[in-house]
This record gives structure tokens, C-alpha cells and sequence, in this order.
């Protein structure tokens, strides 16, 4: 597949599509875009250092919403890259942004994003993000060169 469809993001994950992943329709089922979508997010958080972060302080992301746009379906056998990038960093939550591309199809399949709450696990309450966490998020951006 061409990178240049997706050459320009911080963030990308390529994985192969699972056969048992279909549904009675023949087709990749819908939730399992949202795994997709999972699956660069941890990329990312584990090269940020949040779940060694969790464990000594209790406080780390959470998904308080998100969605997901669908282009085209995706079949069994195909291998996907899932390109993310950060946007609207605030003092207590971030939104990912994702595109889903199939290599197959040479095109984007699926959009969507994610809206990310930090939260105090202790008090269930949302909390700032860790000012080491919001510098690190920085390079997560998308360029527009």
C-alpha cells in the first residue's frame, strides 16, 4: 500500500483483520473498529509511560465518549494501518482523532475519535492531566507538512 495515504501522523498501528472478526453480514462488525481504535491508543499511552504512571499514582486516562465513521467495509483477508494523532490537549482531557486504512482497498475506511478524561481512580473524580503527560502529548499532534 501506498504510505503516502498515511505517511503524515504521529501515530500508526498495522495489523491483519481476523477471520472470526466477520459477522453473519460478511463484513468486519462495527465494533471492532472501536478495537481497532484501541489498539494505537495503547501504543501510544504505553510510550507515554501512563500505565507505570497508574500504578504509582492512581490517576490516568479514561474514554468518557467516542465515535466512528464508516467509509467502507472491510473483508477478511485484509491488513489495516490505524493512523491517530492528538488534538485540543485541555488541562484534564485530550481528544484522538483516528483513520482507518485499508490496504487492500488503498483507501480510508473508517474516522472517528475519542474524547480522553483523566481521572483520580481514589476519588472517581476527573483530575489535571500530569504536566510530563501533556508535554509528551505535544509531539502526538498532527503535523500539517
Amino acid at each position: 500500500m501506498d504510505k503516502t495515504l498515511f505517511g503524515n501522523f504521529p501515530l500508526s498501528q498495522t495489523q491483519a483483520i481476523v477471520w472470526n472478526d466477520m459477522d453473519a453480514l460478511q463484513h468486519i462488525n462495527n465494533t471492532v473498529y472501536f478495537r481497532y481504535f484501541e489498539d494505537v491508543r495503547v501504543v501510544m499511552l504505553d510510550a507515554l509511560g501512563v500505565f507505570d504512571d497508574i500504578k504509582t499514582t492512581q490517576i490516568g486516562p479514561v474514554v468518557a465518549s467516542t465515535r466512528c465513521d464508516y467509509r467502507a467495509p472491510l473483508v477478511y483477508p485484509d491488513t489495516i494501518t490505524t493512523v491517530a494523532w492528538v488534538e485540543d490537549i485541555q488541562a484534564k482531557k485530550y481528544t484522538m482523532k483516528y483513520q482507518i486504512f485499508s490496504h487492500q482497498q488503498a483507501r480510508c475506511v473508517a474516522e472517528g475519535e475519542a474524547l480522553i478524561v483523566y481521572c483520580d481512580f481514589k476519588s472517581g473524580k476527573s483530575t489535571s492531566i500530569p504536566s510530563h503527560t501533556v508535554e509528551a502529548l505535544e509531539s502526538y499532534k498532527k503535523s500539517d507538512v
